[in-house]
């Protein structure tokens, strides 16, 4: 049983390294069992198609992620501080994953949405599940925040999903020019975007 699950978790690890470096639609199942090191009736043992592969991953992925997200935006800081932690620890990955391979990768699930949107509706809707379980998560600090008094934004839902959307879109900034700087402006961008009333250390 031991030897199955290892066979699965190293299948696992090389589809997320290919989809990270290369994308989903150029990867084959031929060259996932062999950068696994494993034979390829292993990859049908576990998962029926390349897609259930994807959908894996990206679970896989999220709930990664959503420890993360969990860890920051639940800590006992003050609301606007904890969104700022969040783009903090967004830009020390993209810088990471530079520092590590020479490249920034951005972010998977952004990457996925432009490539697969329109190509698999199983994967569609697992990826507009995540965003909006994104969106909920930020819009809950914003909440906090507003009910403190820090911020005028009317409608927190709207506020929320632009904040995620200017996160996913400074990633991609920071991928297209593999640079992290464009993550820089997040914060001061965040504030502006909140209609934040008292001042907050920048």
């Amino acid at each position: 049983m031991g030897r199955t699950s290892d066979a699965k978790e190293k299948i696992l690890t090389a589809a997320r390294s290919l989809i990270e470096l290369r994308g989903y639609s150029a990867l084959g199942v031929a060259e996932i069992c062999k950068t696994a090191g494993v034979p390829k009736g292993s990859f049908y043992y576990f998962f029926e198609s390349k897609e259930a592969l994807a959908l894996a991953v990206i679970d896989e992925h999220w709930a990664a992620e959503r420890s993360e997200w969990t860890r920051i935006l639940k800590d006992d800081a003050e609301p606007l501080q904890r969104l700022r932690q969040l783009f903090e620890a967004t830009q020390a990955t993209q810088q990471a994953g530079q520092d590590s391979c020479g490249t920034i990768s951005g972010c998977m699930f952004g990457n996925l949405s432009l490539e697969m949107s329109n190509q698999t509706e199983a994967v569609r809707e697992r990826l507009q599940e995540i965003f909006e379980a994104q969106v909920e998560m930020v819009e809950a600090v914003i909440t906090e925040a507003r009910a403190r008094g820090e911020v005028t934004v009317a409608d927190t839902r709207t506020a929320a999903q632009s904040v995620v959307a200017q996160l996913e879109g400074q990633v991609l900034f920071a991928k297209l020019y593999n640079n992290t700087s464009p993550l820089n402006a997040l914060w001061t961008n965040c504030l502006a975007l909140l209609g934040a009333r008292t001042p907050v250390q920048v």
